[in-house]
């Protein structure tokens, strides 16, 4: 007996304010923006399994967000009669006998009322609840009672749920899907799109719960014991007797010591507490962290393994990345920590918040090796979402570093063993506006050593906490999936047979254009933030100051540059201009004011100055152009435009590999086109027939130009450096290895000289890559001595350099040569 609508509005009003002096939750999606809802066509929620429990958060949500009410009636003809369905009926239980899921009836009603009244579309919103996020633990009492896995629950159990996790309830709206255009297909017969409506829904919840829980999960012991019976750790445990001379047991028991110090042990009570804690940390230090492209992962996540990659600027990145994706509905990912963190009290805690460990070289203990690359192979086949730094180390200089290839390679071998189930590598730029081991960044490239992660240092770390930091931005970059990069390599490798050891002879040369592609996207992601932009401008000037209001004006116009020639859709701006920017810097104590009458004067001080070519270094890559083709005017008046475009893209390749820069080297020459019509509007050149022409002597605009050029030029002087030495010695003389060694040294001289305040113009692995690609551009060959051996095209190279750099530079850089050679 049905009671009157009434009276069950009002226990049902009364059951949820019940629930909700408990119940606590976090919503993802509940606004009509985010959704996309058609104001003129009606809207209906579907949520999994029949629950009172799900029925009364659904009302409580919709009610908080304004969306139009689940217990309203439907207004189509022939429906249901509330604006929400369960789409399985809920049977079984705890203490019930399990029966078969059954098809609720109002998902028949509303392929019927739509099948008679096809002009009728409804808006059906899927609604997925969760209480508590708990991944699924194989063989686990605490799944069985209390884990909300959407297996059906029974009453008993389903108030124990709510209990224990109803204080960490997580609510997703998903965008709706048309009923209209799902039936259409077998309007003919209801029977098959009622199947297809239910199909399409069950998709999308199992997807949904594969992206905010991720896959099963093993208990540790369970996975550890499964390493170790493992065909290829077999393998490797009979080759260490046999190599090592040691007892089979002992072998055994090393690669299960192994398989313990490496395998994380995911808890979701310590992500729960690390939630809560890095809340307050955030809110402590931050001025707010920015969230940028989300739903690129929140799209791939639901079919995919997924790997993140970000850039490695600091150690609170992995933590940061990890607390994003579970504020935004995501399982926080397995993440590579070097060895280096699996400290007492510290270790034990990154462990059960998803860590991994990792020696930092394992090439001479094969068994470690293979013990890991199958712990890997698990991870992947399973559908673990990881995340490790293509980098290998933390940037000290600010610039994304040259990839190393170990753990990328890691992940190809093991998709071509097994492709089952797609990989996607998701690049995550993360920008801080003041990184907080800033300081000792800068110790370490000045040559102090690297100080050992230690609780010591923790603590030191510790009291930085009363300091602010700014804001940090967290951009999701362009998914890259490995299918196709592989396609594009290695067309028919999906018809070769892979075993666990074999290294096909083509995987070095993919690994190397993945490891270009994923470091050329996350630069791709970049947040450019006020310091950046103030640094950027600062630090172009000799004694590091300008007048405020010029300041302000080449911020303007450079932020106006950029954004008429757009880099990337990635690419994220700060709000406000140039004037709010220096106001920010200024807050942050990053910049000094000196007042003066005919206007003050901004500049760098102490600390700073060499502290901002960190900031200014995590945006250069964007002026890169632009700042390429300036130097063409600074001992050139006018060039042809054939002749300019000619010039830059001989440089181009060298700048492209050192700062990740996205387009194809044989395609450059329409882009900087582009950017010679960009700098032609912006008045930094003139445009008279086909030939281009720098701003008369003394204008706004040739001042403006000068110091465009000025943010590549150190990168020109450091090819020209390395040209001079080689051409010194002669073909023949020398080795790449004392090349970069000497190069290192005379640019640590050079800057010592003129007070460059820039430590990457001496970071030697700059050096080693620039002699790499005059290598790959067979400018350079090696000869059977390990020598360098030249041609002409190395003296083409030298007189393009004579053109971009200005005399004065050139003839320090050939005083400072000389002097070196006497």
């Amino acid at each position: 007996m049905r009671l009157f609508p009434g009276l069950r509005s009002l226990i049902l009003t009364f059951l949820r304010k019940i629930l909700f002096f408990w119940v606590r939750t976090d919503v993802s999606g509940a606004t009509v923006e985010a959704l996309g809802l058609d104001p003129d066509k009606p809207v209906c929620y579907v949520l999994h399994y029949s629950s009172l429990s799900n029925r009364l958060v659904l009302e409580q949500e919709v009610r908080r967000a304004g969306l139009p009410r689940a217990e309203a009636p439907l207004a189509i003809s022939g429906g249901p009669s509330r604006s929400f369905f369960f789409l399985y009926q809920r049977s079984g239980g705890l203490l019930r006998r399990r029966k078969p899921l059954v098809l609720m009836p109002q998902v028949r009603q509303l392929v019927q009322s739509n099948c008679r009244h096809p002009d009728q579309d409804v808006q059906i919103v899927p609604v997925s609840l969760f209480w508590g996020r708990s991944p699924d633990k194989e063989k686990s009492l605490f799944k069985l009672l209390l884990s909300d896995t959407w297996a059906v629950a029974g009453r008993l159990q389903k108030l124990l749920i709510i209990l224990v996790h109803g204080r960490n309830t997580y609510v997703q709206f998903n965008e709706p899907v048309s009923l209209q255009q799902v039936v259409e297909e077998y309007a003919d017969s209801e029977e098959r799109a009622t199947r297809k409506l239910a199909r399409v829904l069950r998709t999308h919840f199992r997807r949904v719960r594969q992206a905010v829980l991720g896959p099963d999960l093993s208990h540790r012991r369970t996975l550890v014991d499964e390493l170790v019976r493992s065909p290829a750790v077999k393998e490797a445990i009979q080759e260490a007797v046999r190599r090592d001379g040691l007892p089979p047991e002992v072998a055994r028991t090393k690669a299960r010591k192994y398989a313990n110090e490496i395998a994380a042990n995911m808890s979701v009570v310590t992500i729960r507490i690390m939630e809560v804690l890095l809340t307050w940390l955030w809110n402590r230090i931050y001025n707010g962290v920015a969230v940028n492209n989300i739903q690129v992962v929140k799209d791939v996540a639901q079919d995919n393994a997924v790997v993140y990659v970000p850039c490695h600027r600091s150690h609170v990145d992995y933590l940061l990345l990890s607390y994003v994706l579970y504020k935004n509905g995501l399982m926080p990912p397995h993440i590579a920590a070097g060895i280096n963190l699996n400290m007492p009290l510290v270790g034990p805690i990154l462990r059960r918040g998803g860590a991994f460990f990792m020696r930092r070289s394992f090439r001479d203990n094969p068994l470690y090796g293979t013990v890991f690359n199958e712990y890997m192979h698990v991870m992947f086949s399973r559908g673990y979402s990881m995340e490790y730094f293509v980098e290998g180390g933390r940037s000290r200089t600010g610039r994304m570093l040259q990839p190393r290839p170990g753990m990328l390679s890691m992940t190809v071998r093991s998709f071509l063993r097994d492709n089952r189930k797609p990989i996607v590598f998701v690049p995550v730029y993360i920008g801080y506006e003041k990184v907080m081991e800033g300081r000792s960044y800068l110790g370490e490239l000045r040559g102090k050593k690297k100080q050992k992660e230690s609780i010591v240092g923790l603590a030191r770390t510790a009291r930085k906490l009363n300091n602010t930091f700014g804001r940090v931005a967290v951009n999701f970059g362009d998914a890259i999936h490995l299918s196709a990069v592989l396609d594009d390599y290695r067309p028919g490798w999906r018809t070769e047979t892979y075993s666990h050891d074999y290294r096909p002879p083509w995987l070095n040369g993919a690994v190397t254009r993945l490891a270009t592609q994923v470091a050329t996207h996350i630069n791709a992601a970049v947040a450019v933030n006020p310091i950046g932009m103030v640094a950027t401008v600062l630090l172009t000037t000799d004694r590091l100051a300008m007048d405020e209001r010029q300041l302000i004006r080449l911020m303007d116009t450079f932020a106006t540059l950029l954004r008429a020639c757009p880099f990337a859709h990635t690419v994220t701006w700060p709000q406000g201009e140039g004037h709010e920017w220096l106001r920010y810097c200024e807050n942050m104590g990053l910049v000094s004011r000196h007042p003066q009458a005919l206007g003050d004067i901004v500049g760098l001080q102490g600390v700073n100055a060499t502290l901002m070519t960190y900031y200014r270094n995590n945006i250069q890559h964007l002026f890169a152009l632009p700042s390429l083709l300036a130097c063409l005017f600074e001992s050139n008046t006018a060039l042809h435009r054939s002749k300019l475009i000619a010039l830059a893209s001989v440089v181009y390749p060298y700048i492209k590999s050192e700062l990740f820069l996205p387009y194809p080297t044989e395609d450059v020459a329409p882009v900087l086109d582009q950017w010679i019509d960009a700098l032609v509007e912006q008045g930094l050149l003139r445009a008279d027939g086909e030939r281009v022409c720098r701003p008369e002597e003394g204008t706004q605009a040739m001042l403006q130009l000068r110091f465009l050029s000025r943010f590549i030029i150190q990168t020109l002087e450091r090819y020209h450096m390395a040209i001079a030495i080689l051409r010194k010695h002669g073909s023949g003389n020398i080795s790449a290895a004392e090349l970069e060694a000497q190069s290192t040294l005379m640019a640590e001289r050079l800057s010592i000289l003129f007070g460059l305040n820039a430590p990457e113009f001496f970071d030697k692995s700059l050096f080693r890559n620039f002699i790499a690609n005059l290598q790959a551009n067979e400018v350079l060959i090696t000869d059977e001595q390990g020598l360098l051996c030249y041609t002409e095209a190395l003296d083409e190279v030298a007189e393009d350099a004579r053109l971009v750099l200005s005399v004065e530079k050139r003839q320090a850089i050939q005083q400072v040569t000389m002097q070196d050679q006497d």
